[in-house]
């Protein structure tokens, strides 16, 4: 990946990437009252997470989020992969925002109140779905003036005709008679 490619990620990067790292942070050394709210909080969306006790929980999200605001904040880290990552993760907010009782309005989309601080999520679903579809290396066709327009997979020539290779169409050669 290019480096201006990666200068247009750094300010969603590090704008997502320090706020969940915050937050990751903020939940790490949770009270009990705060676990179990958290913890309530998403097992009525997800009933699965009632295995866990409540400080386990708020643990488990404390690293995740750590994890994964850091995984943001690294350039090391490809695009797609912290893509991918934030996605995930915010589907998961989403679903949350979605399915608990008067986090939206009546239309079911609009948060109220309470919802907006769940309602984020949808940026950072725009923004994980952006770094996700990150790819690096070059398109065909898209190459420098000096670069052929795509590569040349096969070409076929002959004394008697002559072949032209069709850009984006690999392996195939058209013969035209002089």
């Amino acid at each position: 990946m290019s480096i201006s490619a990666k200068a247009r990620q750094l300010p969603a990067r590090l704008a997502v990437g320090a706020f969940i790292l915050n937050s990751g942070l903020s939940k790490w050394s949770a009270d009990e009252e705060t676990a179990a709210r958290l913890h309530g909080m998403a097992v009525g969306t997800y009933p699965f997470l009632a295995r866990l006790k409540p400080r386990d929980f708020a643990r488990l999200l404390s690293v995740g989020e750590i994890a994964l605001g850091s995984a943001l904040l690294l350039p090391v880290v490809p695009a797609a992969a912290a893509g991918m990552g934030l996605t995930a993760f915010s589907a998961g907010l989403l679903g949350l925002y979605v399915r608990t009782p008067g986090m939206t309005k009546e239309d079911g989309i609009r948060p109220t109140q309470q919802g907006t601080a769940l309602a984020k999520a949808v940026w950072m679903l725009g923004i994980g779905l952006g770094l996700g579809a990150a790819v690096s290396g070059r398109r065909p066709g898209l190459g420098r003036a000096d670069q052929p327009a795509a590569p040349v997979l096969a070409s076929r020539t002959s004394t008697t005709k002559t072949s032209v290779s069709v850009p984006l169409i690999p392996a195939v050669a058209w013969p035209l008679d002089p």
